[in-house]
Protein backbone atom coordinates (compact mmCIF):
# COMPACT_ATOMS: atom_id res chain seq x y z
CA UNK A 1 0.00 0.00 0.00
CA UNK A 2 1.52 3.38 -1.46
CA UNK A 3 -1.37 5.74 -0.38
CA UNK A 4 -1.55 7.68 2.56
CA UNK A 5 -4.73 7.95 4.34
CA UNK A 6 -6.63 11.38 5.65
CA UNK A 7 -9.77 12.72 6.83
CA UNK A 8 -11.83 15.75 5.50
CA UNK A 9 -13.23 18.20 8.59
CA UNK A 10 -16.42 18.45 6.51
CA UNK A 11 -16.91 15.36 8.15
CA UNK A 12 -17.42 17.74 11.42
CA UNK A 13 -18.09 21.43 9.84
CA UNK A 14 -20.20 21.31 6.54
CA UNK A 15 -18.44 23.99 4.16
CA UNK A 16 -22.33 24.86 2.03
CA UNK A 17 -24.97 24.35 5.59
CA UNK A 18 -23.63 26.19 7.92
CA UNK A 19 -25.55 25.76 10.56
CA UNK A 20 -24.37 21.65 10.43
CA UNK A 21 -21.56 21.64 12.53
CA UNK A 22 -20.69 25.10 13.75
CA UNK A 23 -20.38 24.20 17.14
CA UNK A 24 -16.93 22.31 16.56
CA UNK A 25 -13.40 24.51 16.75
CA UNK A 26 -10.47 24.12 14.83
CA UNK A 27 -9.05 22.39 18.08
CA UNK A 28 -12.54 20.19 18.68
CA UNK A 29 -11.61 19.21 15.00
CA UNK A 30 -7.66 18.21 14.64
CA UNK A 31 -7.74 17.12 18.36
CA UNK A 32 -10.05 14.31 16.99
CA UNK A 33 -8.69 13.74 13.75
CA UNK A 34 -5.40 13.42 15.21
CA UNK A 35 -6.24 10.54 17.74
CA UNK A 36 -7.80 8.59 15.11
CA UNK A 37 -4.55 8.43 13.55
CA UNK A 38 -4.92 10.82 10.73
CA UNK A 39 -2.41 12.86 9.60
CA UNK A 40 -3.44 14.88 6.42
CA UNK A 41 -7.07 17.01 6.09
CA UNK A 42 -8.43 19.65 3.92
CA UNK A 43 -8.67 22.96 4.69
CA UNK A 44 -12.29 24.23 7.14
CA UNK A 45 -13.21 27.34 7.61
CA UNK A 46 -12.68 27.05 11.30
CA UNK A 47 -9.01 26.84 10.61
CA UNK A 48 -6.96 29.94 10.83
CA UNK A 49 -6.33 31.80 7.35
CA UNK A 50 -3.10 33.08 7.93
CA UNK A 51 -0.65 30.58 6.79
CA UNK A 52 1.66 30.76 9.69
CA UNK A 53 -0.94 30.46 12.14
CA UNK A 54 -2.52 27.14 10.75
CA UNK A 55 1.14 25.48 10.26
CA UNK A 56 1.61 26.01 13.68
CA UNK A 57 -1.81 24.87 14.37
CA UNK A 58 -1.33 21.73 12.38
CA UNK A 59 2.09 20.43 13.57
CA UNK A 60 0.59 21.15 17.11
CA UNK A 61 -1.67 18.06 16.45
CA UNK A 62 0.59 16.27 14.02
CA UNK A 63 -1.56 17.33 10.39
CA UNK A 64 -0.34 18.47 7.25
CA UNK A 65 -2.84 20.48 5.04
CA UNK A 66 -3.89 18.51 1.77
CA UNK A 67 -5.69 20.38 -0.40
CA UNK A 68 -8.84 22.56 0.16
CA UNK A 69 -12.02 23.17 -2.54
CA UNK A 70 -12.11 26.29 -5.08
CA UNK A 71 -15.36 27.11 -6.61
CA UNK A 72 -14.58 28.44 -10.33
CA UNK A 73 -16.76 30.64 -13.06
CA UNK A 74 -14.60 29.75 -15.80
CA UNK A 75 -17.62 29.45 -18.01
CA UNK A 76 -18.09 33.53 -17.76
CA UNK A 77 -15.76 35.10 -20.36
CA UNK A 78 -16.19 38.56 -18.68
CA UNK A 79 -15.15 36.77 -15.22
CA UNK A 80 -12.15 35.44 -16.52
CA UNK A 81 -9.42 37.65 -15.37
CA UNK A 82 -10.99 38.15 -11.85
CA UNK A 83 -11.52 34.52 -11.68
CA UNK A 84 -7.87 33.39 -12.30
CA UNK A 85 -6.45 36.07 -10.03
CA UNK A 86 -8.46 34.56 -7.27
CA UNK A 87 -7.17 31.22 -8.05
CA UNK A 88 -3.62 32.07 -8.47
CA UNK A 89 -4.05 33.98 -4.88
CA UNK A 90 -6.26 30.41 -3.92
CA UNK A 91 -2.81 28.58 -5.23
CA UNK A 92 -0.91 30.79 -3.64
CA UNK A 93 -1.89 29.90 -0.35
CA UNK A 94 -2.18 25.98 -0.48
CA UNK A 95 1.65 25.84 -2.45
CA UNK A 96 3.03 27.83 0.73
CA UNK A 97 1.20 25.04 2.76
CA UNK A 98 3.06 22.34 1.03
CA UNK A 99 -0.03 21.04 -1.20
CA UNK A 100 0.62 19.12 -4.25
CA UNK A 101 -3.40 19.39 -5.44
CA UNK A 102 -5.54 22.61 -5.77
CA UNK A 103 -8.92 21.46 -6.41
CA UNK A 104 -11.18 22.98 -8.87
CA UNK A 105 -14.85 22.63 -9.78
CA UNK A 106 -17.37 25.01 -11.96
CA UNK A 107 -20.08 26.40 -10.04
CA UNK A 108 -22.24 28.29 -12.66
CA UNK A 109 -25.94 27.13 -12.54
CA UNK A 110 -24.53 24.90 -9.90
CA UNK A 111 -25.96 24.47 -6.61
CA UNK A 112 -23.80 26.89 -4.94
CA UNK A 113 -23.47 29.07 -8.05
CA UNK A 114 -23.23 32.67 -5.67
CA UNK A 115 -25.78 34.02 -8.79
CA UNK A 116 -28.73 32.83 -7.32
CA UNK A 117 -31.10 33.66 -10.11
CA UNK A 118 -28.62 31.61 -12.58
CA UNK A 119 -29.25 28.66 -10.56
CA UNK A 120 -32.82 28.90 -11.32
CA UNK A 121 -32.64 28.92 -15.30
CA UNK A 122 -30.87 25.73 -16.25
CA UNK A 123 -27.83 23.27 -15.72
CA UNK A 124 -26.26 22.75 -19.01
CA UNK A 125 -23.35 25.07 -20.12
CA UNK A 126 -23.68 26.11 -23.92
CA UNK A 127 -21.00 24.58 -26.40
CA UNK A 128 -19.49 28.30 -25.98
CA UNK A 129 -19.67 28.31 -22.24
CA UNK A 130 -18.13 24.44 -21.76
CA UNK A 131 -15.51 25.81 -24.55
CA UNK A 132 -14.71 29.10 -21.75
CA UNK A 133 -14.88 26.58 -18.85
CA UNK A 134 -11.94 24.70 -20.75
CA UNK A 135 -9.86 27.71 -21.32
CA UNK A 136 -10.13 28.63 -17.79
CA UNK A 137 -8.82 25.48 -16.62
CA UNK A 138 -6.09 24.98 -18.92
CA UNK A 139 -4.73 28.70 -17.74
CA UNK A 140 -5.62 27.66 -14.45
CA UNK A 141 -3.73 24.16 -14.48
CA UNK A 142 -1.10 26.03 -16.29
CA UNK A 143 -0.55 28.18 -13.36
CA UNK A 144 -0.36 24.98 -10.75
CA UNK A 145 2.43 23.01 -13.25
CA UNK A 146 4.60 26.19 -13.52
CA UNK A 147 4.25 26.11 -9.56
CA UNK A 148 5.07 22.42 -8.98
CA UNK A 149 1.13 21.29 -8.24
CA UNK A 150 -1.89 19.62 -9.85
CA UNK A 151 -5.06 20.92 -10.85
CA UNK A 152 -7.46 18.13 -9.65
CA UNK A 153 -11.07 18.60 -11.19
CA UNK A 154 -14.05 17.46 -8.89
CA UNK A 155 -16.95 16.52 -10.76
CA UNK A 156 -20.20 16.80 -8.21
CA UNK A 157 -23.69 16.22 -7.47
CA UNK A 158 -25.60 19.34 -9.00
CA UNK A 159 -22.91 20.96 -11.18
CA UNK A 160 -21.96 21.23 -15.38
CA UNK A 161 -20.23 17.98 -14.62
CA UNK A 162 -21.85 15.40 -12.76
CA UNK A 163 -22.88 12.92 -15.37
CA UNK A 164 -20.95 9.80 -17.45
CA UNK A 165 -20.61 11.75 -20.17
CA UNK A 166 -20.37 15.05 -18.93
CA UNK A 167 -17.08 13.57 -17.16
CA UNK A 168 -16.33 12.23 -20.36
CA UNK A 169 -16.80 15.24 -22.45
CA UNK A 170 -14.27 17.19 -19.68
CA UNK A 171 -11.54 14.31 -20.20
CA UNK A 172 -12.04 14.20 -23.75
CA UNK A 173 -11.81 18.05 -23.83
CA UNK A 174 -8.97 18.97 -21.25
CA UNK A 175 -5.19 18.97 -21.52
CA UNK A 176 -3.79 15.23 -19.39
CA UNK A 177 -1.14 17.58 -18.60
CA UNK A 178 -2.64 20.32 -17.21
CA UNK A 179 -6.26 19.33 -15.31
CA UNK A 180 -6.28 16.41 -13.46
CA UNK A 181 -9.03 14.59 -11.87
CA UNK A 182 -10.32 14.14 -8.26
CA UNK A 183 -12.10 10.79 -8.22
CA UNK A 184 -14.59 10.99 -5.80
CA UNK A 185 -16.41 7.30 -5.31
CA UNK A 186 -19.39 9.12 -3.31
CA UNK A 187 -20.00 11.78 -6.20
CA UNK A 188 -19.56 9.12 -9.05
CA UNK A 189 -22.03 6.72 -8.04
CA UNK A 190 -24.40 9.39 -7.32
CA UNK A 191 -23.68 11.03 -10.91
CA UNK A 192 -24.87 7.64 -12.61
CA UNK A 193 -21.14 6.02 -13.06
CA UNK A 194 -19.97 3.39 -12.01
CA UNK A 195 -17.14 3.81 -9.54
CA UNK A 196 -15.24 0.68 -10.52
CA UNK A 197 -15.19 1.39 -14.02
CA UNK A 198 -14.70 4.91 -13.62
CA UNK A 199 -11.28 4.02 -12.01
CA UNK A 200 -10.46 1.79 -14.65
CA UNK A 201 -11.32 4.03 -17.55
CA UNK A 202 -9.22 7.48 -16.10
CA UNK A 203 -7.11 5.90 -13.55
CA UNK A 204 -4.10 7.51 -15.52
CA UNK A 205 -5.93 11.03 -14.74
CA UNK A 206 -6.38 10.96 -11.22
CA UNK A 207 -4.18 12.82 -8.76
CA UNK A 208 -6.16 13.10 -5.45
CA UNK A 209 -9.34 10.75 -4.38
CA UNK A 210 -11.94 11.44 -1.95
CA UNK A 211 -13.71 8.14 -0.68
CA UNK A 212 -17.41 8.25 0.57
CA UNK A 213 -20.19 6.11 0.91
CA UNK A 214 -24.05 6.14 -0.36
CA UNK A 215 -27.22 5.84 1.19
CA UNK A 216 -29.19 4.44 -1.56
CA UNK A 217 -32.63 4.99 -0.10
CA UNK A 218 -31.73 8.60 0.40
CA UNK A 219 -30.20 8.80 -2.90
CA UNK A 220 -34.42 7.33 -3.96
CA UNK A 221 -35.69 9.87 -1.66
CA UNK A 222 -34.15 12.60 -3.45
CA UNK A 223 -34.96 11.78 -6.72
CA UNK A 224 -38.71 11.11 -5.63
CA UNK A 225 -38.63 13.81 -3.68
CA UNK A 226 -37.27 16.71 -5.91
CA UNK A 227 -35.53 17.93 -3.06
CA UNK A 228 -32.38 19.84 -3.68
CA UNK A 229 -28.65 18.79 -2.84
CA UNK A 230 -27.70 19.98 -0.11
CA UNK A 231 -31.44 18.89 2.02
CA UNK A 232 -30.44 15.29 0.69
CA UNK A 233 -26.90 15.49 2.32
CA UNK A 234 -28.22 17.03 5.70
CA UNK A 235 -30.48 13.76 5.22
CA UNK A 236 -27.36 11.64 5.36
CA UNK A 237 -26.94 10.76 1.53
CA UNK A 238 -23.53 10.73 2.04
CA UNK A 239 -21.76 8.20 4.54
CA UNK A 240 -18.37 6.90 5.19
CA UNK A 241 -17.12 3.51 3.22
CA UNK A 242 -18.81 0.36 4.71
CA UNK A 243 -21.77 2.10 5.54
CA UNK A 244 -23.88 2.52 1.94
CA UNK A 245 -24.25 0.44 -0.87
CA UNK A 246 -20.90 1.17 -2.50
CA UNK A 247 -18.52 -2.10 -2.86
CA UNK A 248 -15.10 -0.44 -1.90
CA UNK A 249 -13.39 -4.23 -2.04
CA UNK A 250 -12.34 -4.28 -5.78
CA UNK A 251 -12.04 -0.58 -5.87
CA UNK A 252 -9.29 -0.87 -3.23
CA UNK A 253 -7.63 -3.53 -4.74
CA UNK A 254 -7.50 -1.88 -8.31
CA UNK A 255 -5.82 0.83 -5.96
CA UNK A 256 -3.54 -1.66 -5.20
CA UNK A 257 -2.31 -3.32 -8.00
CA UNK A 258 -2.04 -0.13 -10.11
CA UNK A 259 0.50 1.26 -7.22
CA UNK A 260 -1.76 4.72 -6.48
CA UNK A 261 0.90 6.82 -3.99
CA UNK A 262 -0.98 10.15 -3.63
CA UNK A 263 -3.89 10.92 -0.78
CA UNK A 264 -7.22 9.25 -0.09
CA UNK A 265 -9.48 11.44 1.65
CA UNK A 266 -12.55 9.81 3.79
CA UNK A 267 -15.44 11.71 3.79
CA UNK A 268 -18.96 11.33 5.37
CA UNK A 269 -20.35 14.87 4.75
CA UNK A 270 -22.83 13.89 7.12
CA UNK A 271 -24.88 15.87 10.10
CA UNK A 272 -22.78 15.30 12.84
CA UNK A 273 -25.19 15.58 15.39
CA UNK A 274 -27.00 12.83 14.17
CA UNK A 275 -24.04 10.56 12.93
CA UNK A 276 -20.55 11.11 15.24
CA UNK A 277 -18.07 12.15 13.28
CA UNK A 278 -15.39 9.87 15.45
CA UNK A 279 -17.43 6.89 15.75
CA UNK A 280 -18.05 6.96 11.46
CA UNK A 281 -14.48 7.54 11.43
CA UNK A 282 -13.45 4.21 13.23
CA UNK A 283 -15.74 2.18 11.50
CA UNK A 284 -14.23 3.20 8.24
CA UNK A 285 -11.23 2.75 9.62
CA UNK A 286 -12.10 -1.06 10.46
CA UNK A 287 -13.90 -1.46 6.96
CA UNK A 288 -11.09 -0.52 5.04
CA UNK A 289 -8.73 -2.00 7.24
CA UNK A 290 -6.41 1.31 7.92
Amino acid sequence: MKYTFGISAINWVNEDVLEVGDWYTCDDVLSDMSRLGFKGTEYCRKFPRDTGQLASKLKEYGMVLTSQWKSVLFSDPQRREAELQAFREHADFLKEMGCGQVVVCEVAYAFNDPVVERRRTRTALTDEEWQHMVDGLHAAGTYCRDNGMKLVYHYHAETVVESPEQIRRLMDSTDPRLVHMLYDTGHTYYGGSDPLELLRTYYDRIAYIHLKDVRQNVREWKRDSGTGFTDAVVKGLFTVPGDGCIDFGPIMRELDERGYDGWIILEAEQNPAVADPVEYAQKAKQYLSI
